[in-house]
């Protein structure tokens, strides 16, 4: 299979428009739809259908995303490999949860762009720890951010970065901002403002309330954690967030932190690769500048 048209099918897949994709890869959309069609006698099945004016996927289309981004992967892990003297280029795609591109990555992405400018990073986001760890085992995931507790897993390398806290966060003017000591009944009636199911914070606050049965009553669920922070701001409800996230804001009494007495086990931000994963050598540097950076942050 051509990789010009792999590409061509992971771009249309991206953006699911044949003019968008033209413009990106700066073709004309006469060829964008020549290639597709091309790859999908090569395969014998649809890869595309529309449905009005939507292009969707269909679910073969699905299934060969997913050994698309392999092969475009390996194919460009084959020219790093073997380009010798030559400027490293390709592409890394990584999973991160938004807090940790936010607030932890910046620096490390400065010295990575510095090192390997022609190497191009996607971030995927990660806010399902376990998605991130399926991921990386199925190879689409070159390595990952992970914000769980430490455990062992099989078939991945786990390197631990930085311990996190998890704060329970209100602002100033909620009932239970002044209140000496908090405990889960305490919050039992109160608004949740919470990230997406599967996210390891939220499921240890949850298992920690099942364990004290304590069912709260209220919850909102966000797929920002800017829109927690805002919301537990504005006084909308309690916040569940790393304390990266509101370190600032905590030091400007935007909001405040319950006075929780939490049994949650530490939490640690951890990086992530398949044990058998090619390190080239920009996710080899990609891998050794984060540990060096991050792990002596405090």
């Amino acid at each position: 299979m051509d990789p010009k048209q792999l590409k061509t099918f992971l771009t249309a897949a991206e953006t699911l428009n044949f003019t968008k994709t033209a413009s990106i890869l700066n073709f004309a959309q006469s060829s964008v739809t020549a290639q597709i069609k091309s790859l999908e006698e090569s395969l014998g099945k649809p890869l595309f259908e529309r449905l009005g004016k939507r292009l969707i996927l269909t679910e073969a289309g699905q299934s060969f995303r997913v050994y698309a981004e392999k092969m475009v992967k390996l194919s460009d892990e084959a020219r790093i490999a073997i380009s010798g003297n030559q400027e490293p280029s390709g592409t890394l795609v990584i999973g991160a949860q938004e807090s940790q591109c936010t607030y932890r990555l910046p620096p490390v992405l400065t010295e990575f762009k510095r090192l390997y400018p022609k190497v191009e990073l996607i971030f995927k986001p990660a806010h399902s720890d376990q998605l991130a760890r399926e991921q990386l085992m199925k190879g689409i995931l070159d390595a990952a951010f992970i914000m769980d507790v430490p455990k062992p897993e099989e078939g991945l390398t786990i390197e631990e970065l930085l311990k996190e806290e998890i704060k329970l966060v209100t602002s100033p003017d909620h009932p239970l901002a002044k209140k000496s000591e908090v405990i889960l009944k305490d919050i039992e009636k109160e608004t949740l403002l919470l990230t997406e199911t599967g996210c390891s914070y939220r499921n240890l606050l949850e298992q920690s309330c099942q364990s004290a049965q304590v069912y709260p009553a209220h919850k909102i669920e966000f797929g920002s954690i800017e829109a927690i922070k805002q919301c537990a701001i504005a006084g909308l409800g309690i916040g569940v967030l790393p304390t990266m996230v509101v370190v600032e804001d905590l030091k400007k009494s935007k909001v405040v932190e319950l006075n929780w007495k939490s049994d949650i086990p530490p939490i640690f931000t951890q990086i992530a690769w398949h044990k058998d994963k090619w390190l080239s050598p920009p996710l080899e540097s990609f891998i050794e500048l984060t540990m060096n950076i991050l792990k002596n942050r405090i």
